[in-house]
């Protein structure tokens, strides 16, 4: 009588490290970058014991399933968004002080941003978050040089042309002008459901008002106008509900209207396993604003 195979399958002792969703990790193994007890495992439905086997994922050993962390922080400027970087600036993970869970950010904000940032050792969310064909949105404060008039907000909201191709619908809106220290300056709404490289920056540059400062202040549901910047805290359990439904009411949204004008086609799978790629790789570009 053939013996039971013992252990837990690869491809959900990744998922439950939060470093892939379960799908993205069978193209982890699949690729070889899976080792168990220093020997490559690429064969899916291969099993390990996670309390006695030596797990690795690129070199690097699968942590133990621990606590599911949430966090928001509300990044200052002068900071980078990434675990390391190799010259060795201030980065986000060295002001999260008591925090003993390999958590990562989701997606970016440039070192000259500031805003809000989700963080978190949940792979599938994490990579249900950044995948393009759910639209979150994103909600940013720009301020800018001069005072952008009807038509400039109005560019902005149909979409410009960035690097030949024309930026998503997005929502734009005037809420305070008056005098900087440069001169007349506006400060501008901007709601993305998209996140090029530097995209809000580049949009306002391509309207004629280049940003002086800019500042993200909702990410989906997700919102704290109390949190002071460089603070953080753990997202409340109905938060984590909240971002949940929030991607699921996305998803059924681009599901029925596929061909949806700046909606990306990509596959979960690729997404998830480019984030693994990006947790510690801070010149790979990513969604930054």
């Amino acid at each position: 009588m053939a013996t039971a195979p013992t252990g837990i399958r690869l491809q959900k002792v990744i998922a439950a490290a939060g470093l892939a969703s379960r799908r993205a990790a069978e193209t982890l193994i699949q690729d070889g970058r899976v080792t168990v007890n220093g020997k490559v495992v690429s064969e899916l439905g291969s099993r390990a014991d996670p309390d006695v086997d030596d797990i690795r994922l690129d070199g690097r050993r699968v942590p133990q399933v621990g606590r599911r962390r949430y966090l928001l922080l509300n990044k200052p400027r002068a900071v980078m968004t990434t675990r390391h970087d190799p010259e060795r600036r201030r980065t986000v993970m060295d002001l999260l002080k008591d925090v003993h869970e390999s958590v990562y950010p989701v997606g970016r904000l440039d070192y000259d941003s500031e805003g809000l940032l989700l963080l978190t050792n949940d792979g599938e969310l994490a990579a249900q978050l950044t995948h393009p064909r759910h639209g979150l949105e994103r909600v940013y404060e720009a301020r800018v040089r001069g005072v952008p008039d009807s038509g400039a907000l109005k560019r902005l909201a149909q979409g410009v042309m960035l690097e030949g191709r024309r930026t998503s619908p997005a929502k734009a809106s005037l809420v305070a002008a008056g005098r900087g220290r440069d001169g007349n300056q506006g400060v501008v709404r901007l709601t993305l459901t998209e996140g090029r490289n530097r995209q809000v920056r580049q949009m306002c540059e391509a309207v004629g008002h280049p940003v002086v400062r800019l500042r993200r202040v909702r990410i989906g549901p997700i919102q704290d106008d109390a949190l002071r910047p460089g603070r953080y805290r753990d997202l409340a359990p109905g938060e984590v509900a909240a971002l949940r439904r929030a991607v699921a009411r996305a998803e059924g949204e681009t599901e029925a209207a596929p061909n949806a004008p700046g909606r990306t086609r990509r596959s979960t799978t690729r997404t998830a396993a480019r984030t693994v790629r990006r947790h510690d790789d801070s010149t790979r570009p990513g969604h930054r604003d």
